[in-house]
């Protein structure tokens, strides 16, 4: 079919339709919604129809030569079967194609128009099944056709009964159908021969043609290879020659590649769901191709001389016609028919030429009409009169009528998609049924007997390939295409055909959206409402309840219990409506609304692992190991802690990691299964392992979400076991692939946080580690056929201590961090990178309070008088580096808050630190050392800059006033340090006071007594308790001091100062009486003293 898809060779003069032919609308016009196409007035019935050539192979329009009179058709012309110019490809197309109608004609035709199958089409057949058809209440002669639904589109193919049992006679295939053939319906069956007199009328009728193209006899002679053309009956002794029957299902597994739909490679990542050129195994390489136009296609091929959009009243159908047209009468179009003048013409011809012209939108008829082969005369009638002609009377709205009844019962019945339907009346029967022979055929040994599973399979495929193609323009489609799907698999023969198999299968787990957000879920229900444009392939068919009853079988004889339906006198389908459809134009059915994101997930894995088995099972390979029994569970390895090196151990596999990560930008491949890069098998497994990963990751997700952290990390250690085959396999690296990765380690290190929060319920989430499905098993075993899966074997195991955990979550945020850097995923992914940084903030915060904690509780049980052991200093050296880590990462996203919370953090390791250094020494002799004052004055700087960090109060009040809480003490624990243990081995006691007495003041300053909070009493507590000490210190001194008076004097004041300050602190605490009581004695003893003196 090389010709183009709209070509305008039969498109007339823009005038036909104004000189009351019908106009011939070219496919460009059919778009305009203006373009209505013709109304035919006839007889006072008013019957629309309207036609749009789609695709025409015809050369130009040739005029028709008017033969002498006399002329003998019996004599064959000069250019008999001979090619010329004017006929278009070997000498047949204008003349049409008398040749028989092949048994897949129509599957020809939705293969090329496959965006109309399915949606906007009711039937797609040859024109003669469909004059067939509407001639039943006319005509006693048999009708034998296949009816096959694909959505709301029935493809009708005429069913040669004697062609197939001469075919089973010598072959065997379809004796099933012979059997209960003979058995139902005609005992005696044989065949029937055609008679002289049918082969002497198609040799007149072919030299007819021959003459009318041209008399001139200048026709070159025809090469040997075409010597019969179609139109040649000459050589038809055998009409078996007409129809090319393939063996049932002898298909290869090799689908050519659709062009139309080949243009969608382009994106990275898009799903490429058509399957491309299938490897088939050895033994199938000797059978013919399914798609190959050039040899014998198996029927499959659009050989049609030009496709029709033909409306019929409401209905639409794509129909194919091989009429021969002319140009040369009073129309820019006319038909050319020879009748026998002594054979009036009747109903039946007369509806035959009526519904001719009308599919190819002809506006004349031409006859010649001849006695015993000599030319008497010619006569031209306008098709709208061809009704009314004498002999040959009919009423269009009865034909209207027929068409509608027919067109409702077929739709009625033949509900089940992939099914083969048989419609059947005998000769000279009034009676017709209908059989699904899938369902016949399956009681018999082997469902594949039947030769129409493979094409029906095949262009399930296709319209749902065609439909996901515009998945993301109508999510209401979705139910429809999953049908078509699973309809299509049904067919297959997995172990011949696993290609299409991977693919279906593949394209079902795309249509389950794994990244909804949840407040999506309930938008998916309005796909139940929508029952027009989908249905269900489990919903068993209802018994029709037509009031008529005329659909349901009766218990008369003439029934027969295996026919689906029965249309018991073909008078009924002349009643208007009799058989009105109570069917929608597509039975009900919905895509299945998941609100559970666990059920979604399942089913997505549930294709995944069919696509998977048909992939593995199609790379034939002698050494399959490593084949482990996928009903075993693979064993799960838990090294000792001790063997792994802990967090040192880490650090080489990450290195080893992040040697790889550089290797995959190269694009290393290794597959242990021997796939070919570059194969089906290849691109469908990367494709299949790459959505199983995804799926497994939401799975996780949702498990974090439901703290079940166990199978969290379950499910995440899947999805990494199938991103590291992925990177196994894959040849090219994408970003996005990237991406998944690191979001992927990003929650494998969320995990194994919230594992190491838990340690408390480690038990259950152990069991649920531990627990695998079969289906999860399968698909490791899948996996495992291409890579050892290991490569992040560091990151996905179960732990039990403490600090790995920590470890191995600051490890899997370090390598997410890792893989933003390698491509420019950092920018384009700016608030993936922000949290993977915020991550690397907290996991570091929480190992530096990890390890301080642990140098907390080392101090606590050393020896008082001990000094700082090395494992101590190393601790605290841990402590820090995790803060400092942290903190950079924090300024490096300018988060201030958290920045300042590990900055304070760091100021209570300073002071941790302080107290290490206090412990040592003698009690009685002890005094404040300088380390001490060294690491306060640190742990002051870190206060001080986590206090900068915030700026204002108003960045983050709770954190501002816990800052300065924190600086407060440490001030304060300083000066009473001073204080209690004064350093007078290498300080004055002047310099002490005034040191102490700065830390006070310092203290008083961060301490906020008037702010309403929770901390109020202690801050209260913290400056009553400053005042006391200060009260005391300069009470203290002005006893021990003589000399200077001003010096005395100052102390007097300062003191009397404080010690009214720490009073009316204690009176506003109700729980500090004996606070109270002992500052009022002192008081008192100070109103003593300054009396004496």
């Amino acid at each position: 079919m090389g010709d183009s898809k709209e070509a305008g060779a039969e498109c007339p003069p823009a005038g036909a339709a104004a000189r009351g032919g019908l106009s011939l609308l070219s496919q460009g016009e059919s778009e305009d919604p203006s373009a209505q196409g013709s109304a035919l007035f006839l007889g006072g019935n008013e019957v629309k129809s309207r036609a749009v050539v789609k695709y025409s192979s015809a050369p130009p329009r040739t005029a028709f030569a008017r033969l002498e009179e006399k002329t003998d058709l019996k004599l064959p012309p000069a250019n008999w079967l001979r090619e010329s110019a004017k006929l278009g490809p070997a000498g047949t197309t204008i003349l049409g194609n008398s040749k028989k109608s092949k048994p897949f004609s129509s599957f020809g035709m939705a293969y090329d128009f496959i965006d109309s199958v399915g949606n906007d089409v009711d039937v797609v057949s040859d024109s003669e099944n469909i004059k067939k058809l509407l001639k039943i209440p006319y005509s006693k002669s048999h009708v034998s056709m296949a009816v096959h639904r694909i959505g709301r589109t029935l493809l009708l193919d005429e069913l040669d009964i004697q062609e197939l049992f001469m075919r089973s006679s010598q072959t065997g295939d379809w004796t099933w159908l012979k059997e209960f053939y003979q058995r139902l319906i005609d005992q005696k069956w044989q065949r029937k021969k055609k008679s002289k007199e049918h082969w002497y009328q198609k040799a007149i009728l072919s030299k007819f043609l021959y003459y009318s193209i041209n008399g001139d006899g200048a026709a070159q002679p025809v090469p040997s290879t075409a010597e019969q053309p179609e139109s040649s009956s000459s050589d038809q002794t055998n009409d078996s020659d007409g129809a090319s029957w393939p063996a049932p299902f002898e298909m290869p597994s090799s689908v050519s590649e659709d062009p139309s739909a080949s243009s969608q490679g382009s994106e990275p990542l898009e799903p490429s769901y058509i399957v491309g050129h299938v490897a088939s195994a050895p033994k199938e390489q000797n059978l013919t191709t399914l798609f190959n136009d050039g040899e014998n296609s198996q029927g499959l091929k659009n050989d049609f001389v030009r496709n029709i959009l033909w409306t019929f009243e409401d209905i639409h159908m794509l129909v194919g016609s091989n009429m021969p047209i002319f140009g040369g009468g009073r129309y820019p179009a006319v038909s050319l028919r020879l009748r026998d003048n002594n054979k009036p013409i009747n109903v039946l011809t007369g509806i035959d030429y009526w519904l001719d012209n009308l599919i190819c939108n002809v506006p004349e008829l031409v006859m010649c009409f001849h006695v015993n082969g000599i030319v008497q005369k010619y006569e031209m009638i306008k098709t709208e009169e061809i009704p009314n002609l004498e002999n040959s009377n009919f009423s269009t709205k009865v034909i209207k009528d027929i068409a509608q009844n027919i067109l409702s019962f077929l739709k009625s019945n033949c509900t089940k998609e992939g099914h083969t339907y048989w419609l059947f009346k005998a000769s000279g029967s009034d009676i017709v049924k209908l059989y699904d022979l899938t369902t016949l055929c399956e009681e018999t040994e082997d469902k594949y007997q039947n030769p129409f599973t493979m094409p029906v399979a095949i262009l399930l495929y296709k319209v749902a390939c065609n439909m996901m193609m515009k998945k993301n323009q109508n999510k209401k489609h979705y139910g429809t295409i999953r049908t078509l799907l699973l309809n299509c698999v049904k067919l297959l023969d997995k172990s011949r055909h696993p290609q299409i198999i991977a693919s279906a299968n593949y394209m079902l787990s795309e249509l389950f959206q794994l990244d909804e957000p949840k407040k999506e879920e309930s938008s998916e229900s309005p796909l139940n409402e929508n029952s027009d444009e989908s249905y269900s392939e489990e919903e068993e068919e209802m018994p029709d309840s037509d009031e008529n009853g005329s659909y349901s079988t009766s218990s008369d004889p003439s029934d027969d219990n295996k026919a689906v339906a029965i249309i018991k006198s073909v008078g009924e389908l002349s009643v208007p409506e009799k058989y009105k459809s109570i069917h929608q134009i597509r039975p009900s059915c919905t895509f299945p609304v998941c609100h559970d994101t666990e059920e979604r997930c399942r089913l997505v894995l549930s294709y995944v692992l069919e696509g998977l088995k048909s992939v593995d099972s199609s790379i034939k390979k002698e050494s399959d190991l490593p084949a482990a029994d996928p009903n075993t569970p693979i064993p799960l390895k838990y090294e000792d802690e001790s063997t792994r090196g802990g967090p040192e151990g880490l650090e080489k596999q990450m290195a080893l990691f992040l040697d790889k990560m550089g290797s995959l930008q190269k694009g290393n491949y290794s597959s242990q299964s021997g796939m070919i890069p570059g194969s089906w098998q290849h691109k469908m497994k990367l494709q299949l392992i790459l959505k199983s990963s995804k799926a497994y990751y939401v799975l996780s997700d949702a498990a974090m979400s439901l703290q079940k952290y166990g199978r969290a990390l379950r499910y995440i250690k899947l999805a990494l076991q199938s991103h590291d085959t992925y990177c196994c396999l894959c040849t090219n690296m994408l970003s996005e692939v990237l991406l998944f990765l690191s979001q992927y380690l990003t929650l494998c290190g969320d995990i194994q946080l919230m594992l190491a929060q838990n340690a408390n319920n480690r038990a259950a989430h152990l069991e649920e580690f531990n627990y695998q499905t079969k289906e999860d098993q399968e698909i490791l075993h899948s996996l495992h056929r291409e890579s050892s899966c290991q490569g992040f074997a560091w990151a996905t195991d179960l732990s039990t201590d403490l600090e790995s955990q920590l470890s191995v979550s600051c490890k899997c945020y370090e390598a997410a961090n890792e893989i933003l850097q390698f491509s420019d995923l950092k920018s384009q992914n700016p608030e993936h990178y922000v949290q993977v940084l915020k991550r690397m903030g907290n996991i570091r915060n929480e190992m530096g309070v990890f390890y301080m904690n642990q140098a907390a509780a080392l101090q606590s049980e050393r020896v008082v008088s001990k000094s700082v052991s090395t494992a101590e200093q190393q601790l605290w050296k841990k402590s820090f580096s995790c803060f400092e880590k942290g903190i950079h990462n924090f300024e490096s996203i300018d988060d201030a808050t958290n920045a300042a919370l590990l900055l304070c953090n760091t100021g209570r390791l300073m002071r941790i630190c302080a107290q290490a250094h206090c412990g040592a020494g003698d009690e009685f002799k002890r005094e404040f050392s300088p380390e001490e004052g060294l690491y306060y004055n640190k742990a002051v700087d870190y206060y001080l800059k986590a206090l900068r960090s915030l700026g204002t109060r108003d960045i983050h009040p709770a954190v501002w006033d816990s800052v300065n809480w924190e600086l407060s003490t440490t001030y304060f624990t300083m000066a009473t340090l001073q204080q209690d243990y004064a350093p007078l081995s290498r300080k004055a006691q002047e310099q002490i006071e005034k040191e102490v007495s700065e830390a006070m003041m310092k203290s008083l300053k961060y301490c906020d007594v008037d702010s309403v909070s929770a901390r109020q009493p202690l801050c209260q507590y913290r400056a009553a308790t400053i005042h006391h000490r200060l009260a005391s210190m300069y009470h203290s001194c002005l006893r021990n001091q003589v000399g200077d008076e001003h010096l005395r004097k100052q102390h007097r004041v300062l003191a009397d100062l404080h010690y009214s300050k720490a009073v009316k602190l204690f009176q506003l605490l109700k729980d500090a009486p004996c606070e109270l009581l002992r500052v009022q004695l002192e008081r008192v003893a100070f109103a003593e003293f300054q009396m004496t003196t």
